[in-house]
């Protein structure tokens, strides 16, 4: 059995994915039904076995998972579908803007939509799902191919947040140019004027949006500047003015702030100005940050 086209993970200790106890062994990033695993050799006591082991999740009638599958996954599938779109991103590591809701890929033929939570609750509004209505040939697959899913986020997103995705996207390397062309030739045209608005440079999300943000001001913008004696700035404003994008997870503990702050001060040595925005602030209050560097060009004679 072929362990590309198969979602039944074989094992050297197993005989056609399954092991000698005759419980499932499902391959990562699949679904099974029923049929799949006594087809495999699975045995009734097997299944029940490896549902109580924690071994086999059943995410609904006649659908089951490996127990590391994600918690979205599980909710997804428990819903009738696929993950799908941000969530799907959001799982893969990639950057978005807003992950509260659940994006879940369904069948246009399918009914009888699950609540995430309980397969005995019907789906409703109130439960912070997003269907997406339309047919995906990923087979067994529990969750929609990169490409496809962050096609439907680049519908889903507004354009800053959109752009955010697929620069993180490309700058993880979990796409490349070729993925690209593909993400953009699934969406209608009108998204194809943010094509040339990536940048594969940039390191984080936040820098993206302010990228975009102070551009759209009319502000010129460099990105990934390399400043001797510093290193490089996440953005550099009308050759003067230094953009630092910062989050928690980079610049939480005392010890980056220290080097933050020595950068600052060599950077001031160098005529300088450093304007250090968190990630939320550029999220929550861009005009901020743009009416900071605003202040900074109206008033250039403070520099002396």
């Amino acid at each position: 059995m072929s362990c590309i086209s198969s979602p039944l993970r074989p094992d050297p200790t197993t005989v056609c994915g399954m092991s000698s106890l005759m419980t499932p062994d499902i391959a990562a990033g699949h679904t099974l039904t029923y049929p799949d695993l006594r087809a495999s050799g699975a045995t009734r006591a097997g299944v029940r076995l490896a549902l109580a082991d924690g071994v086999l999740v059943r995410a609904r009638r006649n659908v089951y998972l490996g127990a590391s599958a994600p918690k979205a996954v599980r909710e997804a599938q428990r819903v009738g579908g696929r993950l799908d779109c941000v969530s799907a991103v959001a799982e893969a590591g990639i950057f978005v803007l807003d992950k509260s809701g659940l994006h879940v890929q369904v069948e246009p033929e399918r009914s009888r939509l699950r609540s995430p939570h309980s397969r005995r609750t019907r789906l409703s509004g109130a439960q912070g799902v997003v269907v997406h209505w339309r047919a995906c040939a990923a087979g067994s697959l529990h969750t929609v191919p990169l490409v496809e899913a962050l096609a439907a986020a680049v519908r889903c997103q507004p354009p800053r947040a959109a752009v955010a995705t697929l620069d993180n996207a490309l700058f993880t390397g979990a796409i490349d140019e070729e993925g690209l062309a593909e993400v953009f030739a699934r969406v209608p045209g009108k998204y194809r004027v943010l094509r040339p608005l990536m940048d594969a440079r940039a390191e984080a999300g936040s820098e993206t949006i302010a990228r975009l943000l102070l551009r759209g001001h009319g502000f010129d913008v460099r990105v990934q500047v390399q400043i001797d004696g510093v290193g490089r700035v996440d953005l550099l404003v009308d050759d003067w003015i230094v953009v630092e994008c910062d989050s928690r997870t980079h610049h939480g503990g005392w010890e980056a702030q220290e080097r933050d702050r020595l950068r600052d001060l060599r950077l001031a040595e160098r005529g300088y100005v450093v304007l250090r925005p968190s990630a939320r602030l550029i999220f929550s209050e861009p005009h901020v940050l743009a009416r900071a560097v605003a202040g900074l060009r109206e008033h250039p004679a403070r520099r002396r």
